[in-house]
Order: C-alpha cells, then structure tokens, then sequence
C-alpha cells in the first residue's frame, strides 16, 4: 500500500520561515509525491524516481527540526533533478549529485535561510557534500542544537567515561575511549566492540547504586 502523501499545507510546519514558497515551487514542477515519515533510525530522506507515468517519489523523516527537514529535502531534490538530467547513468552520489546538491544549498544560503552557524558549516562542505547530512559531523552536532531535546538522551561526545546508553534497536553499550575519530564501545549482553560517531544520540541508562 503507497505512504500518504502529505498535504502541501501541511508542509509548511516542517520547514524553516520563509522556505515554504521556493519548495512548493520545486515539488509542484516536478510533480513529487511527497511523504512524511515517522522516525527512522538509518536514514533522513529517500528518493525514488518516476516510473511508468508515477510520480516522482519524497519521504523525509518528520521528527528532524525546520533546518534538518530542509537540507534533507534539499538533498532529495537534488537526486530528482540528477535523474531528470542524467537518468540512471551516473553515481548516486558521484560529481553530478554533489554539484546540484550545492547549487540547491547555495540558493538558500543567499536568501539567508540558516542561522549563522548552520550557514558555516554547510558552506565548508559545499563544494564536495558527503553522500548524508549524517556524515557530515560538524553539520550534525550544529542541526542537534535547534532539536527540541530529549530528556535522558545525550550526544556520545558529550557523556562521560563508562557512561551505560541504549541504541534505537534497544542495545545497550557502555562508552570507552575514543579511537581517533570514534568512540570504542562495548555492548554489554555480548562483550563486542563497536565504534560510535561522536554526534550519534543515545538513550542514557541510569546507573545503579
């Protein structure tokens, strides 16, 4: 069964002000069907292309702030306005993607879209994007300021030393040393090491007297 399209009104609390106009304009050109989505752990966005007379295909994660809902939008686009050009033959995220991902970004850093420290970091990674805003650290621990915080959630960079948290899918690891740019974390029920990126969100797990 197809996800609900959500309605153009409806879109307008997810974006920043004055976003609102430019990105209609985009989506009823290109005739997207855009979807809202719920939390998803491993990705922000999706694209899929046009297929058969469909449309093409949006779903963003409605749980990121105004700023994060719009760059991952943003890189939606910039997937549908590679396919429209190029179709299947070039990367996913190769040359073409990142220079109209930056072409996008770049007009609404004109129209002064971002506060200031978010316009910085995007402007460092402008001209060579990484393939998700996720990956890119310095973006994330800045979007993380304009969440609404969570209680009893924290950055892994910013707990303390065999602090015990819990992981989206439930598992729980106790934070070791950082191994040049990851942390080392072991879980606790197998023993394993796993690296975590400073800027992951986990759920604290209060510790026992």
């Amino acid at each position: 069964m197809p996800k609900k399209e959500a309605p153009i009104n409806h879109l307008q609390k997810y974006l920043p002000v004055g976003t609102y106009e430019p990105v209609l304009h985009f989506l009823s050109e290109y005739h997207v069907h855009l979807t809202i989505a719920r939390e998803r752990t491993s990705i922000l966005g999706d694209y899929r292309h046009r297929t058969n007379g469909s449309n093409h295909r949006i779903s963003v994660n409605g749980n990121l702030n105004p700023f994060a809902f719009l760059i991952t939008l943003i890189h939606e686009l910039a997937h549908l306005l590679t396919y429209e050009k190029f179709g299947n033959k070039v990367l996913s995220h190769g040359r073409e993607w990142k220079q109209v991902y930056g072409f996008l970004l770049d007009q609404f850093l004109k129209n002064k879209t971002f506060p200031a420290d978010i316009e910085y970091e995007i402007k460092k990674t402008l001209h060579n994007p990484a393939a998700s805003s996720c990956a890119e650290e310095g973006l994330t621990r800045i979007l993380h300021r304009y969440d609404v915080k969570k209680p009893g959630r924290q950055l892994i960079e910013d707990m303390s030393a065999d602090t015990v948290f819990k992981t989206s899918d439930g598992r729980v690891f106790k934070k070791g040393n950082k191994i040049r740019k990851r942390y080392r974390c072991q879980e606790i029920s197998t023993g394993r090491i796993y690296l975590f990126s400073p800027v992951y969100e986990a759920e604290l797990i209060p510790s026992r007297v």
